[in-house]
């Protein structure tokens, strides 16, 4: 037995959400006929919002919904932010774990991933834009930086190993203190999942 076209149509759609396999995208689409035809017109206005009113800032490709026409973040765009630190993420959810410490009081960049290991071709990250945020923060918006300090946030999993050993080669031409986040998080994890206590404590121990 298949599924008439149009769910088909969606069971595959929701099937390449992260973590989504082909039966959890099936009870989405099947919950979905469910619900109420206004739910879905709120959920169809929604996505639509997110595609058109939702931006990456120009510094470090945090998303945002600028009021105006503003490039940077709200918090590429606070002054009490210290500009001698900046913190490399993989993704926006780590940096809204950290943000929740509320120990962090620096600048961001999101890598946009990590190294695959196990396959042939490797993810791209956003290596060079790193390097000339780093060198060049005013071409982006960020005036008044000078980075002491790289801290390499990444999650302690095999890929984000080894990224951290890429971008520590990578950055140390540019003679600028490099650390990497302390002991506390869980081997293969992700910052994601972690709690504030065990960030907190991750980033007092960085090295």
């Amino acid at each position: 037995m298949t599924y008439p076209k149009s769910i088909q149509k969606l069971i595959d759609i929701f099937s390449k959400f992260p973590g989504v396999g082909p039966k959890t995208a099936a009870r989405f689409v099947f919950y979905l006929k469910k619900v109420p035809e206004k739910d879905i017109e709120k959920l169809l206005e929604s996505i639509k919002n997110l595609k058109t009113n939702v931006k990456a800032c120009s510094f470090c490709f945090n998303v945002f919904e600028p009021e105006i026409k503003e490039n940077l973040c709200p918090i590429c765009q606070n002054p009490s932010r210290d500009r001698t630190l900046l913190c490399i993420v993989e993704k926006e959810q780590d940096l809204v774990s950290i943000e929740k410490t509320d120990k962090y009081k620096g600048l961001y960049f999101i890598l946009k991933g990590t190294f695959p290991i196990f396959k042939k071709e490797k993810k791209q990250i956003r290596d060079k834009e790193l390097k000339q945020r780093i060198l060049h923060p005013e071409k982006f918006g960020i005036l008044g930086a000078e980075f002491k300090e790289i801290i390499l946030a990444l999650n302690p999993t095999t890929e984000g190993k080894t990224t951290m050993l890429y971008l520590k080669r990578f950055l140390k031409p540019l003679d600028i203190k490099i650390t990497s986040l302390g002991l506390g998080l869980p081997r293969g994890g992700e910052l994601e999942y972690a709690d504030e206590e065990t960030l907190s404590s991750a980033f007092e121990r960085r090295h």
